[in-house]
């Protein structure tokens, strides 16, 4: 796979970029490098070895789930710029009619 100019824009627009000629130029001689030394992964015999899960044994050790230092509502609400008697009040942010 070759990274082209084509595939620069797309990659531009997805991640809401705009980029300059050079930049452009620069990122696709990047990927295409990545790319490369990717390709070199090819070359290796992977005859019988087993695919890794996990990269180690070893496994989490969780804490139990405790509820600590609670706040009471009253005082969590206290400094809140906009709140009713349970709730903190926001401004609504988006909006599902389109």
């Amino acid at each position: 796979m070759k990274i082209d100019k084509n595939l620069i824009s797309r990659i531009e627009h997805l991640a809401r970029l705009q980029l300059s000629e050079e930049e452009r130029t620069q990122i696709q001689g990047d990927l295409n490098n990545i790319l490369q030394m990717v390709s070199k992964l090819d070359e290796l015999d992977t005859e019988g070895v087993e695919p890794l899960v996990y990269m180690t044994d070893q496994v989490n050790i969780m804490r139990e789930d405790e509820v600590k230092n609670q706040v009471p509502r009253t005082e969590g609400l206290k400094n809140a710029p906009d709140k009713n008697e349970q709730f903190f009040k926001v401004p609504k942010v988006i909006d599902l009619k389109k």
